[in-house]
């Protein structure tokens, strides 16, 4: 897999130097079933207790969490990061379905924690799981895998450093993807690419080829309807468009909402603040000013190290 670091230098306001996040991309083979590889390791910085917060938008993804390191905790959906939100303790090993809403946790302390985002329709071909049951849902990994997962979890636990659990990961799932893979052509790395190759797959599939079984099919295989996973992609497009517009200094946000298919500004707005629970001049003024938005930057500035 490709890594990706998240360079300091480039937010130096919100990124204090002594803490390290990596993205890992999937190679071609992998890249329709993993979305890509998170990590983060605070252990070498002092952070405050809003530093510890860390914000994550509505995702088709499902993912499983390892904390080798520290704890987490989850806000119920809707609260506010302050420390008067209620909120319930995560498994060291977890398991998180499709989330419809954003998704806010918090570290008691200093943590080291890894993120494996695996496409839904792809983890069901691989397991058998309903991405259906687990929407908006984070369960210990032991109540949903079998034996064979369970060890390769165990095993990426057991692996010296970071570098080694992504390849734990990869030899894991590589052999067993080119088994369980559909046939259909190759899906690119952003979720528009990806839910036009499940439409795609949907409409020559079975007997029934009409817009409600296309539909059924596609909620079966992601546990959420194409018309949102649709919205999620043009979401993430004008995202990551944000995020170039950035390093000039300006944002048109009407030409960001033409160009990415929103109706108009007010659209994307509102689509933003339901995504993401700010709205789009916040969202981007707090990822390039506040610690807790690391997975914001991670993730953009990927997209524009690939797009140089």
């Amino acid at each position: 897999m490709l890594r990706i670091d998240q360079p300091h230098s480039q937010f130096p306001d919100a990124s204090p130097s002594g803490t390290q996040s990596h993205l890992w991309l999937p190679h071609t083979a992998l890249t329709a079933c993993v979305r890509a590889v998170i990590s983060r390791d605070t252990r070498e910085t002092a952070l405050s207790d809003a530093q510890r917060y860390n914000h994550f938008p509505a995702s088709p993804v499902c993912s499983i969490a390892w904390f080798f390191s520290g704890h987490c905790e989850q806000l119920e959906p809707g609260q506010p990061a302050c420390d008067t939100s209620p909120r319930k303790p995560v498994a060291a090993l977890s398991f998180c379905g499709p989330s419809t809403q954003p998704v806010i946790s918090w570290n008691p302390g200093p943590v080291h924690a890894m993120m494996l985002l695996l496409l839904p329709d792809a983890l069901a071909a691989l397991t058998g799981i309903d991405p259906g049951d687990y929407v908006d849902r984070v369960v210990p990994a032991a109540e949903v895998f079998d034996a064979t997962w369970l060890a390769m979890c165990e095993a990426v636990i057991a692996a010296p450093h970071d570098e080694q659990r992504v390849q734990r990961i990869e030899d894991f799932l590589h052999p067993r993807w080119q088994r369980a893979r559909p046939d259909a052509g190759a899906v690119g790395r952003i979720y528009a690419d990806w839910s036009q190759s499940l439409a795609l797959r949907a409409a020559t599939s079975g007997w029934g080829r009409s817009l409600r079984q296309v539909e059924r099919r596609i909620k079966q295989w992601t546990g959420q309807p194409l018309r949102e996973l649709r919205g999620l992609g043009r979401s993430e497009r004008a995202f990551f468009d944000t995020v170039v517009a950035s390093k000039s200094g300006a944002v048109d946000w009407s030409e960001i909402a033409n160009n990415t298919g929103y109706a108009d500004q007010s659209h994307l707005c509102r689509q933003t603040r339901r995504i993401t629970g700010f709205p789009p001049e916040e969202l981007r003024r707090r990822i390039f000013h506040d610690e807790s938005f690391w997975a914001y930057r991670l993730w953009g500035f990927s997209e524009s190290h690939l797009a140089d």
